[in-house]
């Protein structure tokens, strides 16, 4: 039999429980580093399948490495399985990490044959975290000669637009005083955040297309005639690439320094995970992974004009070693990601067939790597 029949009758094979997994998984949401359970789902499905699995390695208690198959190529399955504050799998994580695993187990049983090492990493809190970028530096990916996986979105991509990202967290701390009585005692920690976001706001008319600085304030004070002696605030700063990205931050850095010396405050900045590079497609596995899609069925639209890429962690990878990031349309729009209706889209006919062609596609790349690399 074709090795890559071979591959599809055994995902397809899996269909009802890789779904369940894709569904349960959605049904549970979980936030960055406390993917308990989600983590112990995908081990424990490759666990049953015959892989070597490796739960809570590398310092961190979710990642899971379950490798496969003894042969000279080596590559990597990413899974993710993090969700959003609020709006759970909002970006579609249940979807990749089923996926990973259907990879997985289509190329199980034949790896040794194609002359393939499969590993499947399960990499926590992509969604702020940098779980990859953690791993990465603990040597997760020593050794491998490519790494994959797929993302759901409203539209096919073949290569997501992919941004250099720092997330830094911002807070001031002033004095408190009566804000009728007493206001020239107090120094306004709200005024602070209110004079950096205004300085943001103007920053940005001096700043590149592909540029982005958003925020959310998450404390400014509690009571109306109570001067604020804390704010604080999450904040992201984007660029095309990791050598734009850290002239930018050195901009930004400036319009938060500026509200502490209009207030008197003190600013403490500190970073929420490590900075996220730019995402490299490698052209080579990029041509066999599409080609394979688009043998499925999957259809690649242009894209619009003006599409700023979101970030991942999958990016600091794609920097180190040979890597692809597609992206599974589910025919949802206006829904994107990071909306609840995209929540909602992540578990329909369509995501459950993003699950099985990703899955496929992915082994399918997998096995013709190993045979270009002969």
């Amino acid at each position: 039999m074709n090795p890559k029949t071979a591959i599809e009758q055994r995902i397809r094979a899996e269909t009802d429980s890789l779904l369940a997994l894709s569904h349960r998984i959605h049904a549970h949401p979980e936030l960055a580093f406390e993917e308990v359970r989600a983590s112990a789902w995908v081990a424990a499905a490759l666990s049953d399948a015959g892989f070597d699995v490796e739960h809570g390695c590398y310092d961190l208690p979710t990642s899971v490495r379950a490798t496969v198959g003894s042969g000279p190529v080596h590559v990597a399955i990413c899974a993710e399985y993090d969700a959003l504050p609020d709006i759970g799998h909002a970006c579609g994580h249940n979807v990749i990490a089923a996926a990973a695993v259907g990879a997985g187990l289509g190329l199980a049983r034949l790896a040794d044959d194609l002359g393939l090492t499969v590993t499947v990493l399960g990499t926590p809190a992509e969604e702020g975290g940098g779980g990859k970028v953690l791993m990465l530096e603990r040597g997760a990916f020593d050794g491998m000669d490519a790494a994959m996986m797929v993302h759901p979105a409203a539209v096919e991509m073949a290569a997501m637009p992919g941004s250099a990202v720092a997330q830094v967290d911002v807070a001031y701390r002033g004095k408190p005083a009566h804000a009728g009585a007493y206001p020239q005692l107090g120094i306004n920690a709200a005024d602070a955040m209110t004079v950096a976001q205004v300085s943001i706001g103007l920053l940005r008319q001096q700043t590149t297309a592909g540029d982005r600085i958003h925020g959310v304030v998450t404390e400014a004070g509690s009571a109306a005639n109570v001067i604020p002696d804390t704010s604080r605030g999450r904040w992201i700063v984007r660029t095309e690439s990791l050598d734009e990205l850290a002239a930018l931050k050195e901009r930004v850095t400036r319009c938060f320094e500026a509200g502490a010396v209009a207030t008197g405050c003190e600013l403490s900045l500190s970073p929420v995970a490590p900075d996220y590079a730019d995402l490299r497609p490698d052209p080579a596995l990029l041509t066999l992974y599409r080609a394979n899609a688009e043998a499925l069925g999957r259809v690649f639209p242009d894209l619009p004009r003006g599409v700023v890429g979101a970030a991942t962690d999958m990016g600091n990878v794609s920097h180190a070693i040979p890597s692809i990031h597609p992206m599974l349309g589910l025919d949802c729009a206006p829904a994107v990601n990071h909306q609840p209706e995209f929540t909602a889209a992540c578990v329909t006919p369509a995501a459950d067939r993003a699950v099985l062609d990703g899955a496929v596609a992915m082994a399918w790349t997998a096995a013709d790597l190993a045979l270009n690399m002969r």
